[in-house]
């Protein structure tokens, strides 16, 4: 495949995880993060399924691609809990917002400073243009956003998510990149069961419609397709140009929030967004 390709379905997972944050919000409305967290990493697991019949390929699972799985598996249920509470206690277009523009740059820390890696001046201008219009989105006047408890929660979300992308890269040495999300999903469905053991799992069966809608989206759509599509492209582009998408998830969390949860949007957000957008292409800017 093309890395033309990747882009295009990169630009996709990013469309999907922007909804994902609104489909959280109405999850936290009735449930607790035990019961939530379980069914989703399990709905996702079931998900994989047809994913893996349609792939034809034996699933393999040898020792160093276990670390890298048990790694993986407790930092996404970390971040599903710190996501949750942020979310629970804030605003779902904050979180797109601030986890989607932190990310990008956590991750180029971390690569600069494990690997000494040199960036090309372009990718330094989009960082930049891409943090500046995440202050653009939240107009920022000050830091005092990050001050409050479910804006701490999405910052530690951030840092998370950094190396979870810094493990998707290397993972793919070891293990296919859809066994590499099959095999987290799983445990952490085991992990998240054992959190939730004696909390109500059965009381997912007496919600509606509407929270199996947000349900069914955030496990399947939100993470089996979008996760698998950014781990792919991540052992194929590198965890840099990769994370650098993200900062395409803003303005779809927050024109996804506005049109499901009413949340408002104003110009300033349609602003930093663009700004967001070019910060993409200078990241991915041939040097």
């Amino acid at each position: 495949m093309k890395n033309s390709h990747f882009t295009y379905l990169l630009i996709l997972a990013m469309f999907l995880w922007g909804g994902g944050w609104s489909a959280l919000k109405i999850l936290t409305y009735d449930l607790s993060i035990e019961i939530i967290i379980f069914w989703r990493f399990f709905l996702m697991s079931i998900s994989f399924i047809p994913i893996l019949y349609l792939m034809k390929v034996p699933l393999t699972l040898n020792p160093t691609g276990a670390k890298f799985v048990a790694s993986s598996s407790v930092l996404n249920v970390s971040f599903m809990i710190f996501s949750f509470l942020g979310v629970k206690y804030g605003f779902a277009g904050n979180g797109g917002v601030i986890i989607t523009t932190l990310t990008p740059l956590m991750t180029f820390l971390l690569v600069a400073i494990i690997f000494r890696s040199k960036l090309f001046a372009s990718q330094y201008i989009g960082l930049i243009i891409g943090f500046i219009g995440g202050i653009i989105i939240l107009e920022l006047n000050d830091l005092s956003i990050f001050l409050n408890s479910s804006n701490i929660y999405f910052a530690i979300c951030a840092i998370i998510w950094a190396g979870v992308t810094l493990l998707s890269q290397y993972s793919h040495k070891h293990i296919h990149p859809v066994h590499y999300s099959f095999y987290i999903s799983v445990i952490a469905t085991i992990f998240s069961f054992i959190y939730a053991f004696d909390s109500d799992l059965m009381s997912v069966f007496e919600q509606g419609v509407k929270f199996w809608i947000a349900m069914i989206y955030l496990a399947v759509l939100g993470q089996t397709v979008a996760t698998t599509i950014f781990f792919i492209a991540s052992a194929k582009l590198g965890s840099q140009k990769t994370s650098s998408f993200m900062f395409l998830v803003p303005i779809f969390s927050l024109l996804i929030a506005w049109a499901v949860l009413g949340e408002a949007i104003h110009a300033h957000i349609l602003i930093g967004g663009s700004l967001s957008l070019i910060a993409v292409y200078f990241i991915n800017k041939k040097n």
